[in-house]
């Protein structure tokens, strides 16, 4: 296999003292370590990791990519990184990088910059300069590449809803449309189904905060961070009015226990288990549901595509644009303390090339970033991603993705638990979020309140 070219040599030998520092603590020059998430329903990065180590060690004899799955759910994942990237020996070369945790690894000194390997790379002008950015850190360099994306919505069952009275397709147009059917669906099925899944809560951890309150929140109109005067937002009513719809969804018995949504697992219990078996009506959750229930996936379940729909979570109260998502996305980045970082990008470019790339999107579930993936006849026949969770890309937003945001992050769910639990008001809880937030952030870069 035909080496990086001459362009990305400057930044190897740029690296060389901490390369025969890697060497010196054990680190194989001709083994490429990858560490990536395989859990719950995500379980395409092993396949294509798998895929990619048999490709290129039969091309480039001597080399050896040398897996290492963690099966643990994101903020766990996250933990055993960063543990393993204290120490040269154990550092990954690359791996499997959420995007909004980028900046917080990058000033941990836990990743390599990919500039120099970047501009020289062929399949460069296949990516948007959304996925870009989503990869650039606030000191303006590359550090990773996107793998893929996704949105958010409404899966909700057909015929759940149906028996319920609910008209479909439903579209609801603002947030009381959504409680008028989960209160219909109560009413029709009892204990028997769960109305509406609304995650809350920290077991949950990001799913809480992303998939939760943040599609709640930016229905609003705040934020959880203001871009224009770059400071953390306290006091929003936004923020307080997205607490009283959780407090409306769990005081009235339309969500899942409390015992069951505090249970870690909740995410993948509903997409293999309650969703599958007609338990649960509603949930508010991501695009790549469908990879647990495709023939590949941990769930297969053939009639979902007659039994589920997806529709857009409304605005508040329906302005416009009427309908708001969240995006991430996984990335695949190289480790600061590589040994090598010409052959880890050899390798990552494998990992990311067209094929591979179509492969993820479709046993993923997501929405590609490639435009060539996008375009190509392949993924269309083969994608499950349905057409209304693509259409969500022009309505959605991103986390602030700063250093700071997994700690914010954390204190969001914190308030969620709270009011779930019954233990606040929305307006303790809310309060109890601006304290929080000024402490991690400090009161200099908090706005509002």
């Amino acid at each position: 296999m035909k080496r990086a070219p001459a362009a990305a040599a400057a930044l190897l030998l740029a690296a060389l003292p901490a390369a025969a520092g890697c060497e010196g603590s054990g680190r194989d020059p001709g083994t490429v370590k990858v560490v990536y998430q395989d859990f719950g329903a995500f379980r395409a990065a092993d396949a294509i990791m798998r895929s990619v180590k048999e490709e290129f060690e039969a091309a480039d004899e001597g080399v050896t990519v040398e897996l290492h799955p963690i099966e643990a759910p994101a903020e766990e994942y996250q933990t055993q990184v960063n543990l393993m990237n204290r120490s040269a020996a154990e550092a990954p070369d690359i791996l499997y990088e959420d995007s909004f945790t980028i900046n917080q690894d990058v000033e941990a000194g836990y990743l390599h910059p990919l500039d120099e390997y970047w501009e020289s790379w062929e399949d460069a002008d296949q990516y948007s300069e959304q996925a870009d950015a989503a990869v650039t850190a606030r000191d303006g360099s590359r550090y990773g590449v996107m793998l893929g994306t996704d949105t958010r919505g409404l899966w909700y069952n057909r015929t759940l809803l149906e028996q319920a009275g609910v008209g479909v397709p439903w579209e609801p147009e603002d947030w009381d449309a959504v409680l008028e059917a989960a209160r219909a669906v109560q009413e029709e099925f009892g204990d028997e189904v769960t109305a509406f899944n609304l995650f809350g809560g920290t077991p949950a951890g990001e799913v809480s905060s992303m998939q939760g309150f943040q599609m709640l929140l930016t229905g609003t109109g705040d934020r959880l961070y203001d871009e224009d005067a770059e400071k953390w937002t306290a006091g929003s009513q936004g923020f307080t009015d997205a607490l009283e719809f959780y407090d409306t969804v769990y005081s009235e018995g339309l969500a899942l226990d409390t015992r069951d949504m505090l249970n870690a697992n909740a995410p993948t219990l509903n997409l293999e288990e309650r969703m599958p078996q007609g338990e649960m009506a509603i949930s508010l959750d991501g695009s790549w549901a469908t990879q647990t229930w495709i023939e590949e996936g941990a769930s297969p379940w053939p009639e979902w595509e007659e039994e589920m729909a997806f529709t857009a979570m409304p605005t508040q109260d329906g302005a416009d644009p009427g309908a708001t998502s969240l995006s991430g996305g996984w990335t695949l980045a190289m480790g600061a303390k590589t040994a090598d970082p010409d052959l880890a990008w050899e390798v990552m470019a494998t990992a990311l090339n067209k094929e591979n790339a179509t492969e993820f999107a479709v046993r993923g579930a997501q929405i590609p970033v490639r435009a060539d993936v996008a375009e190509s006849e392949e993924y269309r026949e083969r994608s499950p991603i349905v057409e209304e969770a693509n259409e969500l890309v022009e309505v959605t937003h991103f986390r602030p993705a700063y250093a700071e945001y997994p700690r914010v992050s954390l204190a969001v769910q914190e308030a969620t638990e709270q009011v779930l639990l019954g233990e606040a008001t929305p307006e303790e809880a809310a309060a109890a979020y601006d304290r929080e937030l000024a402490e991690i952030v400090g009161e200099d870069q908090v706005t509002g309140g």
